[in-house]
């Protein structure tokens, strides 16, 4: 193919990749009401499941939310003219791009394909699978955990008694995309790590090296995501933090050092006397 057959080729995928963007939007827009309602406003509502789970939980409110007021529920202000509106329309295209996440990166992918060696297809159609499995797992994370938790405990939390919490809908919209993209993206690290393997550029070594420099990283990762000041919530995104890192040192293949000096262990016979 020439340099404009392979710039038809990107321009008609671009195309159906925004097509199908745009028709999940409308979709969306059709229906956000009821969806803002039940999906996008459940963490302010008592009923959310994760605050039956919780119940036992007895917090200060400074350090812990107190999960045993079966009472607490939220309620969103508007300050802004049109806000609403927009909101109707970001919310709109951005549940398209979530939901069609799966299809934009396999259009992406016959793009390239034709490209790619036998082994390299393989490798892969394994890396779309798990990209998009890990991207779900992680925004599935930020809705029934991580936002809800940050939430509960924000909108409780008080400075002085004379001041009353009002949570607009500007910053409930922006934490919540906020939270739910950050943990999606952040769950791909097992797949990062993979291809970085794969090319030769790390080793399992690497993990084990730098182990006490990622808690240190993956901390402060957590409470970017989390902007609370409660160790509990700090906990709840770190602890899957970490074993998404210990997990991708699982799928990184040990270095030729690290492989031969596990070889010379094994094969040694008992040292003489």
């Amino acid at each position: 193919m020439t340099f404009w057959d392979h710039l038809g080729e990107l321009r008609g995928t671009l195309l159906r990749v925004l097509a199908t963007v745009l028709l999940a939007a409308v979709g969306f827009f059709l229906i956000m009401r009821w969806f803002f309602d039940n999906v996008i406003l459940w963490p302010c509502r008592p009923d959310f499941p994760l605050y039956g789970m919780l119940s036992f939980l007895k917090g200060d409110g400074d350090w812990l939310p107190d999960m045993t007021d079966t009472a607490f529920s939220i309620s969103l202000i508007n300050v802004k003219l049109g806000t609403q509106l927009m909101t109707h329309f970001s919310a709109s295209f951005y549940l398209a791009i979530v939901f069609t996440f799966p299809f934009i990166i396999y259009q992406l992918w016959r793009f390239v394909a034709p490209g790619l060696y036998p082994n390299e297809k393989r490798g892969a159609r394994k890396a779309f699978l798990f990209g998009n499995i890990m991207f779900y797992l992680g925004t599935a994370l930020g809705y029934f955990v991580v936002y809800p938790l940050a939430l509960r405990f924000l909108s409780e939390y008080q400075l002085s008694d004379k001041i009353q919490n009002m949570l607009t809908l500007d910053s409930y919209m922006d934490s919540f995309y906020t939270t739910l993209l950050s943990m999606g993206l952040v769950f791909e690290l097992p797949l990062l790590a993979w291809m970085l393997g794969k090319a030769g550029i790390i080793t399992r070594r690497f993990f084990s090296r730098n182990r006490k420099y990622a808690v240190f990283c993956l901390l402060v990762l957590s409470g970017i995501i989390t902007p609370t000041s409660d160790i509990f919530t700090l906990f709840i995104v770190f602890v899957p933090l970490y074993a998404l890192w210990e997990f991708s040192a699982l799928l990184v293949p040990k270095g030729e050092k690290e492989s031969d000096s596990a070889g010379d262990d094994s094969s040694a016979g008992p040292a003489k006397t």
